[in-house]
């Protein structure tokens, strides 16, 4: 008898540029593209194996699914999940860990160089208005142009992703510092380990790659950003609910922050009524950072073997072991 696998949100990882069928080959697969709160229990219904991305799974709805043996988790991050529930009722959950390192250190440097250089605005006003064509001079330009090279670079968080942040800004020249509760010796090679007043008074530019727990949540808030140097510029790859949203665009009206580059916002999608969809030197991306063509193809063979490993009674990647 084969497993009933359902998928509640495929379309975030394969909206249709990959095949399901590696999963398909485990057992009786449904997908659904996407699967609102109220609908969760009657699609779960007698599976053994759900897979999912955002949608939430908590206490609640684990206790209707009488057959629901293994949660999936299409994702790094697991706090869609009750953990607790899931140990309690011996529901393994597995994630997906390290598919997406490149991806978002990558975005987190096309953000900063969005910042500095401001690419996609000069090629705006050259391609779409005319202005080069119409300028009296050979160059131009109206928004201030920053020097990465010699700039303090502070990391929040220095796992795997802050690792090759880290990495990538010493190429560029920078002074690498991060906060971090791994001692001196276990960091890469040429970043220095800083205490909490240097750390946020100091850094010219502040990067924040740190999980959204308890005491994560609204870590940077007004309290922090009147400590950071004037001026700097401060990037989220992370979570959103990792800043107060009110108090940074708070910031970047005063001038104390420079700019805010974020992939992530604590609603997603967001409310119209974002404080920093409004505030200025705001540049946002839409939760993209994990999605290249490359992160999501080791994104679904991590996930088939997750499946694989579960199915042979020897599961993988377990977060509530």
């Amino acid at each position: 008898m084969k497993h009933k696998i359902v998928i509640l949100d495929g379309h975030g990882l394969n909206p249709g540029d990959f095949s399901w069928d590696a999963i398909a080959a485990l057992g009786d697969l449904t997908v659904y593209e996407r699967t609102a709160p109220e609908d969760v229990v009657a699609r779960c219904n007698g599976a053994q194996l759900v897979l999912t991305n955002k949608v939430v799974i908590d206490a609640s709805i684990m206790a209707q699914l009488a057959t629901l043996r293994f949660i999936g988790v299409l994702a790094t991050g697991y706090n869609t999940i009750d953990i607790d529930a899931a140990r309690q009722r011996g529901i393994v959950v597995s994630n997906i860990p390290a598919y997406s390192t490149p991806s978002v250190a990558q975005h987190t440097f096309a953000l900063l160089l969005a910042v500095t250089n401001r690419v996609e605005h000069y090629t705006r006003l050259n391609c779409q208005q005319g202005k080069w064509a119409s300028n009296a001079d050979f160059c131009y330009w109206d928004t201030p142009l920053t020097e990465l090279d010699g700039k303090r670079f502070g990391i929040y968080g220095m796992g795997r992703i802050g690792a090759r942040v880290a990495q990538i800004a010493m190429a560029l020249g920078m002074e690498v510092v991060c906060l971090s509760r791994k001692p001196q010796d276990a960091l890469p090679q040429g970043v220095k380990k800083v205490a909490d007043e240097e750390f946020w008074t100091t850094c010219d530019i502040v990067t924040l790659h740190c999980p959204l727990t308890p005491e994560t949540t609204e870590m940077v808030s007004a309290q922090v950003l009147q400590r950071m140097k004037h001026g700097a510029i401060l990037l989220n790859t992370s979570r959103g609910g990792v800043i107060n949203e009110a108090d940074v665009a708070a910031a970047l009206r005063s001038g104390q922050l420079a700019a805010y580059a974020a992939d992530v916002l604590t609603v997603e999608p967001p409310t119209a009524d974002n404080p920093l969809l409004s505030a200025p030197h705001v540049f946002l991306t839409p939760h993209i950072a994990w999605a290249t063509t490359e992160a999501r193809q080791r994104l679904m063979d991590i996930l088939v073997e997750n499946v694989k490993c579960f199915l042979a009674g020897t599961p993988q990647n377990v977060v509530n072991g």
